[in-house]
């Protein structure tokens, strides 16, 4: 039921409009391409056109998705577009560029589709932050641009302060300090056009201060130093086999509530048929499906501040068991 190749790592490049997204995928591009690997694009824009887009040239396999946003209109092409990229060009790395009016857990929420059609694992949330832009709105405290600026730094795994070369001495403490007080755990490094040092981290796929892993269908094995309680976290695993539907059940009923949303396709040992299963803020729901074609056994899950290994080892257990260890 699973493809039998390593997941896909995902990155989603998050930003408000101007912050200078178009210009870091310009350089993780370059990155990618001198260290030998074969990256996939997906930019998102509002327009009819993409303008952006043009930029990068046609060397690197792109997707785009225009005349709305994929955190709502569109959402439900984000997961077909991610697997037509992996089927035609079988990337190392796929980036997603949202549009900067796009709430990035929305966003989180509709990447997550795409596992269940291919084998794809969310790495990280980069957010490019206009530091001028920064002081100037937080400084006024209000209104909706705000507010998703805000939503944008919250769910990040690496924030970067670009336009650094724009803001004084006491400007740049005073929006770095604006920044830790929204997002106390990701990695913040002040950049002049999205300028990096050290891109080592894209290496092994895995985001600075967050463990290498290189396991394939989706079971993590750590290397180096485990950060249990990262921030805001995706986990995507791929059943190996079916279980009992009474012990999922019960995992679902005793999640933590960091985690608020879970979704994916799961094949019970006790019953005949496949099931959807969907999961927010403590109610589940099952939908009993005969899915057409090649659709995968995941389990995906959206939270914040949850002990990831302690939710893996759980999911083994339900395998291995069929019931909690």
């Amino acid at each position: 039921m699973n493809e039998n190749r390593q997941a896909t790592p995902v990155f989603l490049l998050s930003g408000f409009l101007g912050s200078g997204k178009t210009t870091l995928l310009r350089r993780l591009l370059d990155y990618c391409k001198a260290a030998g690997l074969q990256p996939a694009v997906i930019m998102n824009e509002l327009g009819d056109a993409n303008l952006d887009g043009q930029l990068l040239g046609g060397e690197v396999p792109m997707a785009e998705m225009l005349s709305g946003c994929i955190c709502c209109t569109i959402r439900g092409d984000l997961g077909l577009e991610i697997g037509r990229l992996i089927d035609e060009h079988r990337p190392d790395i796929v980036f997603i560029e949202s549009t900067g009016a796009a709430n990035p857990m929305e966003t989180l929420d509709g990447v997550t589709d795409a596992a269940m059609y291919k084998a794809i694992e969310l790495r990280g949330v980069i957010t490019v932050v206009d530091g001028p832009e920064l002081l100037e709105r937080g400084r006024r405290g209000k209104g909706r641009t705000y507010k998703l600026m805000r939503e944008q730094i919250r769910c990040a795994t690496l924030l970067l302060l670009n336009k650094a070369d724009k803001l004084e001495p006491e400007q740049l403490v005073e929006a770095q300090q604006q920044l830790r007080e929204l997002n106390a755990h990701a990695p913040v490094t002040a950049t002049v056009r999205c300028a990096i040092d050290d891109w080592s981290w894209l290496d092994g796929h895995a985001m600075p201060g967050r463990p290498t892993r290189n396991r394939p269908s989706g079971h993590d094995e750590a290397g180096g130093h485990s950060h249990a309680h990262d921030h805001v976290m995706v986990v995507t695993h791929y059943w190996r086999r079916p279980i009992s539907s009474t012990a999922f059940e019960a995992l679902l009923a005793r999640l933590p509530d960091e985690i608020y949303r879970a979704k994916g396709i799961v094949t019970f040992s006790d019953t005949p048929s496949r099931f959807l299963f969907q999961y927010a803020y403590k109610e589940s729901d099952f939908i009993r499906i005969e899915p057409q074609g090649q659709v995968n056994d995941v389990a995906v899950f959206i939270g914040e501040h949850f002990d990831k290994d302690e939710l893996m080892r759980e999911l083994e257990r339900l395998e291995d068991t069929g019931e909690q260890a």
